[in-house]
């Protein structure tokens, strides 16, 4: 029989530092392992709270080398002095001032802390960091920093259910040690998980306004041709067979572009966005990202960004 726990919504915020978030997770529960919570935390982080919960967590961070404020939620401090130690137990001044000058550049630049996992790093690992994102524009490090602030989240809650379980039963928390073993790289588990989401998502972010791209159109088609997979300069028509249309909302995320599969048929995709109607008067009429699907990642998520603006874009693989 599975374990479930109480976790009170104090109990998420020390996890992280947003209310929304912490909410959410209540509403959530219960778990009956921590592959599950972990699953619903990244839905809820990634899908569900909006920016403004993004910042929040990041405020409730102390600054990097820095001791928390007093007025800190004192069980959040002490896990981000606990997170810091191996990094600034030997750290000498002059390193730590360079630390705190870049931190307050980075700051003006962006508008939040330097967020990053910093849980066995060492200073000079973080500094470096911290200096190769100064050169992101301010809408990737967004992500990036969330991103990093999933990582710090993760880590929490295994610490939490490894907390809660010394209460209960010695077979129960037997059963609790082994669900921590998928707390390696992150929690990367091996076998396929329950998806909460279609494993094809995108969504646009208008870089020149610095702001979600409302209204576009998203177009998401799948290679079906006489080939494996489309070649460059292939322009054969009615070889995309189209697999789902949507349109970013107030958030910038497309609806659903495809069914709730576990399993994503390997294969080539394209997801088209329509940013001449978008942006009239801009560079692209239209942008098109193809890419591959193999049979080894069948059970991932891909997740597939525009970051835009009129005259230029970039894309990444997202989580």
């Amino acid at each position: 029989m599975a374990m479930t726990m109480e976790i009170r919504e104090d109990d998420w915020m020390v996890c992280c530092g947003s209310s929304d978030f912490a909410k959410l997770m209540v509403k959530a529960s219960p778990f009956n392992s921590l592959e599950a919570a972990i699953e619903s935390a990244r839905d809820i982080w990634f899908n569900q709270v909006n920016v403004a919960a993004w910042l929040e967590a990041f405020a409730a961070h102390p600054q990097i080398g820095k001791s928390p404020s007093p007025s800190s939620n004192s069980d959040f401090a002490r896990r981000s002095v606990t997170e810091q130690s191996t990094a600034f137990a030997t750290t000498s001044a002059s390193a730590l001032e360079e630390l705190t000058e870049w931190n307050a550049v980075y700051r003006e630049r962006f508008g939040f802390i330097f967020i990053i996992c910093a849980s066995g790093r060492t200073h000079a690992e973080m500094l470096a960091e911290l200096k190769g994102r100064y050169a992101n524009r301010p809408i990737v490090e967004l992500e990036i920093a969330a991103k990093e602030q999933m990582k710090i989240t993760e880590l929490r809650m295994a610490k939490l259910f490894s907390e809660k379980a010394k209460g209960v039963s010695q077979t129960e928390s037997t059963k609790s040690q082994d669900r921590l073993r998928i707390i390696g790289g992150h929690l990367n588990v091996a076998e396929a998980p329950k998806r909460s989401r279609p494993p094809i998502t995108t969504h646009v972010l208008d870089v020149s306004r610095g702001a979600p791209a409302v209204g576009v159109e998203v177009h998401l088609e799948v290679w079906n041709g006489t080939t494996n997979s489309p070649s460059f300069g292939h322009g054969g028509r009615g070889d995309w067979s189209m697999v789902g249309t949507s349109a970013t909302d107030k958030d910038g995320r497309s609806g659903p572009l495809m069914d709730l599969v576990e399993a994503l048929k390997p294969g080539t995709y394209r997801i088209s966005f329509n940013t001449g109607k978008y942006c009239p008067g801009g560079f692209f009429p239209y942008v098109t990202i193809a890419f591959e699907v193999t049979e080894s990642q069948k059970w991932e998520h891909f997740h597939v960004p525009l970051l835009l603006s009129p005259f230029s874009f970039t894309t990444y693989r997202g989580s």
